[in-house]
């Protein structure tokens, strides 16, 4: 996880050093004009949003093509595009572990919630759970893990934002970091309140687009300085790497120890499951008309990233061969500046033209991945805090459209201003905990209730209450004992030591725990008395959409 979050800030130190001044205007020029596109276009989409569909869900007017984009933008960041390279130009094979981890995560995601989840539910996961349950209590625990997970993955994000755009742009200085984040929240917060999910989807295709195509033309320039042939490609990027055939064979990285491999096996586990427990990603299934468009757009969104993961083979191989280890480790030890250095080197090398342009190119699609995915998380939490506590459990149902579009608004505001509050002061932190925490969240909370809500008739909402909270629970608990916190250099507090659970990542503890609660409360707790019947009702309409929406 490590090698995705701390991308944007290694990527900042190293434009910062190869970026003269001459070159700022241009990545300044690039920046302005992406903002100003994206903003015209969220200005357009909120003058199309009328109701609540239209604000949380887009009016179901997206098509699956459209969607399956969206979902790419909304998945694919900047942390992985630079992280995932610099892994595979480090540690080759293992590193490309990486890639095969994200893209069979929406296998799950297809096969087992994309279309059960759009035809149940109406805005939010909460809809789902509280078709069959006791709605204030469920709604009240999957509104709070939606925003835990939300804040923690945008404090991430708003991390990255600050060190990259400060660092790009030459500012220095604690104030001058500060006003970029706040900056940066708040062109968020603009794009959620007055665009909704319309705008928010506009601004994911288009980041998308442009992450694509950065990225295909990176990978032609590399593939044709290998005259196309892939195999002298790896047998250079061998060469280069000091490792010989170990390079491109698995456990150069997770292969040295027993602690390791499980720590591989459990960040796998997290980043697999989690995706399907996303709130971000999950809101995206209601934007569409039909269960078959759910379907098309999942089958989109793999097709997408799967040829993204494809060309991180060209991008972190290109960079083990045509840059070297050695200057990517140079510029930062864990290689996140990989992708960046490649650009520089296929564009010219450094001090060239060609190079400083494909490195404003590269720094103005990893902006456009930042606000792209801010925006999605930003809106995901807001919805849940209006649609599920404030609309079904503040107010018990007694409020109108009107009311809750507002209150949604006035609480991605809040969220942002927490979220800038949390940039300005975590900046220094370790942004490896904090992606670590939402996916672990999200598959030890959210997808367990998910999948026994739609598949489990005996499930109860004392199982749900377990599953969440204690997934939750166990998930911080086991990030603040790990060595992400504390025990070591690279971690949160490295000058402390509490670091009693071994591995970076607690999914292989956590999601167990969290699918074994929901399944221990439902047992020791008594199914409502019409709970055959709702059981049913949820069964017909996830399967076969009927009275769906």
């Amino acid at each position: 996880m490590s090698t995705r979050t701390t991308a944007l800030h290694a990527t900042a130190h190293q434009l910062a050093a190869t970026g003269a001044s001459e070159h700022r205007t241009l990545i300044i020029s690039l920046f302005s004009v992406f903002v100003a596109a994206t903003l015209g276009i969220t200005v357009w989409a909120g003058r199309q949003t009328k109701d609540a569909t239209d604000f949380y869900a887009g009016g179901r007017s997206f098509t699956g093509f459209q969607n399956g984009l969206a979902i790419s933008g909304d998945y694919m960041s900047a942390a992985s595009f630079l992280g995932i390279a610099g892994a595979i130009s480090l540690y080759g094979y293992d590193g490309f572990l990486y890639s095969i981890g994200f893209l069979v995560a929406w296998l799950v995601a297809l096969l087992l919630v994309a279309e059960p989840l759009r035809n149940s539910g109406r805005f939010t996961m909460a809809d789902v759970l509280a078709h069959r349950l006791r709605q204030r209590p469920v709604r009240t625990a999957a509104g709070t893990s939606t925003i835990v997970v939300s804040i923690f993955y945008l404090l991430a994000q708003m991390v990255g934002a600050g060190a990259l755009v400060a660092l790009l742009l030459g500012a220095t200085g604690e104030g001058s970091r500060r006003w970029i984040i706040g900056l940066v929240g708040l062109v968020m917060v603009l794009y959620v309140t007055i665009g909704g999910m319309k705008g928010t989807t506009w601004v994911q295709i288009v980041k998308a687009v442009l992450l694509i195509a950065g990225t295909l033309l990176i990978t032609i320039l590399v593939l044709n300085k290998f005259d196309w042939n892939l195999s002298t490609l790896l047998g250079r990027a061998a060469e280069s790497s000091g490792k010989g055939k170990a390079f491109l064979e698995p456990g150069l990285q997770y292969g040295k120890d027993g602690t390791s491999k499980l720590n591989f096996v459990s960040l796998g586990l997290a980043l697999v499951l989690g995706t399907a427990g996303l709130p971000h990603i999950l809101i995206r299934f209601y934007t569409v008309p039909t269960a078959r468009a759910a379907r098309k757009s999942v089958n989109w969104a793999i097709g997408i990233i799967g040829a993204f993961y494809l060309m991180t083979i060209a991008l972190g191989f290109g960079a083990a061969a045509l840059v070297g280890p050695k200057a990517i480790t140079a510029s930062n030890e864990s290689g996140n500046t990989a992708a960046p250095l490649l650009a520089q080197e296929v564009g010219g090398g450094a001090g060239s033209t060609g190079g400083a342009v494909l490195l404003a190119v590269i720094s103005a699609v990893a902006f456009a991945t930042i606000l792209a995915v801010v925006a999605g998380l930003t809106l995901a939490s807001s919805a849940s805090f209006a649609h599920d506590l404030w609309a079904n459990v503040i107010r018990k149902g007694k409020t109108n459209e009107k009311e809750e579009i507002l209150t949604a608004k006035v609480a991605a505001v809040v969220i942002g201003a927490v979220s800038i509050v949390l940039g300005i002061y975590a900046h220094k932190l370790n942004a490896a905990a904090l992606v670590a925490l939402a996916f672990a969240v999200a598959a030890s909370a959210n997808l367990p209730t998910i999948l026994y809500s739609l598949f489990w008739k005996r499930f109860t909402t004392r199982g749900a209450l377990w599953s969440i909270y204690g997934g939750l629970v166990s998930s911080v608990t086991l990030v603040i004992l790990s060595p992400v916190v504390s025990g070591n250099p690279k971690a949160l507090f490295p000058g402390m030591s509490f670091d009693y659970f071994p591995l970076g990542n607690p999914g292989l503890v956590s999601i167990p725990l969290g699918f074994a609660l929901g399944w221990l409360g439902s047992l020791l707790s008594q199914p409502a008395p019409d709970q055959r019947q709702k059981y049913a009702e949820l069964e017909v309409r996830s399967l076969t959409g009927y009275g769906a929406h």
